[in-house]
C-alpha cells in the first residue's frame, strides 16, 4: 500500500471540501471494507484518504414527518439489522443484511459503502431498489435527491460528481397492503450472490396496485424488471400472472458466465427465485 494523507472532517462541508479540492485522487473511508483491501492490492492509488467516521450527523436512524425512515452514511449495517423501525416496515432491507455471514462485515461495513461500490451483486442495493429508495447526495453547490435508479449509470459507475457524497438514503413510508420479500441465490452462505431479486407490491381489494421489481447480478448495474412490473400492475396476482412476471422477468436480465455461474442458470434461476419472492409478497400482503 502507498503512502497517502489521512483525514478526518468532523462536518459534511469539511468533507465534501477536501473531495472538490483533490477530486480522483480522495477516496471516502466509511467503513473499509472494500476500499483498504482494494488499497492492499494496489486495485486503488488512494493519494488522499476522507474518513467520515467522526461526522456525528452521519451515524443517525431517523423517523421522518412522512413516517418514512432516513439513515447516514455512516450507519453500520449492523445498526440497520437491528433498527426495530426498519425490519418493521422494510423486511426486505433486514433480510439482505441478515443473510450476510461475515460478524465483522455487519460490525464494521456501512450499507451507504456497499452501495457505493457499484456493483450490480449488491444484496443491499437490490433491495433498495425495491423498496424505493431516494439518496440525498451534498456537495459544495449544495444537496440534490435522486431515486437509486439513477444513481448506476453503468457498470460499476455511480452519478456522483466531483465534490459529492451521498450523506443519507430516505425510505418510504409503506403504503396499506405492501408486501416484499428478497431472495438470494449462492455457492455458499459467505459468497457473493450468483443472482438476487427483491420485490414490492401493493395489493388492495386483491389487486395489484404497484410492484416494484429489482435484479441484482442479471446485468451490468442492479435494475428493475419494468415489463414485468408491468404485467403484475393492475392485475389480480394469480399462479398465472406469476409464472408469467417470473418468465417475462428472467428475459429481462442479461446475465453473464463466470467462475460462479452460467449466464444461462442465472437467467433461469431469476424465473425461479422471482416466482417464489412474487408469491411470499402476495401473502405478506395479504397478511
Amino acid at each position: 500500500m502507498k503512502p497517502f494523507e489521512y483525514y478526518e472532517p468532523k462536518t459534511v462541508g469539511d468533507a465534501t471540501g477536501l473531495l472538490s479540492n483533490y477530486g480522483e485522487k480522495a477516496w471516502i473511508l466509511a467503513g473499509g471494507i472494500d476500499l483498504i483491501p482494494r488499497m492492499r492490492k494496489g486495485d486503488i492509488e488512494a493519494e488522499h484518504v476522507v474518513s467520515i467516521q467522526k461526522i456525528a450527523e452521519l451515524e443517525r436512524i431517523d423517523l421522518n414527518e412522512q413516517g418514512g425512515i432516513t439513515f447516514g452514511a455512516a450507519v453500520r449495517l449492523h445498526s440497520i439489522e437491528t433498527s426495530d423501525a426498519i425490519r418493521s416496515k422494510h423486511p426486505i432491507l433486514y433480510e439482505a443484511i441478515h443473510q450476510i455471514t461475515s460478524v465483522q462485515t455487519k460490525y464494521m461495513g456501512t450499507a451507504v459503502g456497499n452501495i457505493c461500490v457499484a456493483t450490480s451483486a449488491s444484496d443491499v442495493a437490490t433491495s433498495l431498489f425495491a423498496i424505493g429508495a431516494r439518496l440525498k447526495i451534498t456537495g459544495n453547490e449544495g444537496e440534490r435527491i435522486e431515486p437509486i435508479e439513477k444513481f448506476y449509470p453503468d457498470y460499476h459507475r455511480t452519478s456522483l460528481r466531483r465534490g459529492e457524497m451521498v450523506t443519507q438514503v430516505v425510505l418510504p413510508d409503506p403504503l396499506p397492503g405492501t408486501g416484499a420479500a428478497f431472495f438470494n441465490l449462492v455457492r455458499t452462505h459467505a459468497d457473493i450472490a450468483k443472482i438476487i431479486v427483491a420485490v414490492t407490491i401493493v395489493v388492495q381489494n386483491s389487486i395489484c396496485r404497484e410492484a416494484r421489481i429489482a435484479i441484482g447480478a442479471g446485468a451490468p448495474t442492479v435494475f428493475r424488471a419494468a415489463k414485468a412490473e408491468a404485467l403484475v400492475t393492475g392485475q389480480k396476482v394469480s399462479p398465472a400472472v406469476i409464472i408469467k412476471a417470473a418468465e417475462t422477468a428472467a428475459d429481462e436480465t442479461k446475465p453473464i458466465t463466470d467462475l460462479r455461474s452460467t449466464a444461462e442458470y442465472r437467467k433461469e434461476m431469476t424465473g425461479v427465485l422471482l416466482r417464489r419472492a412474487l408469491e411470499k409478497a402476495v401473502e405478506r400482503a395479504k397478511g
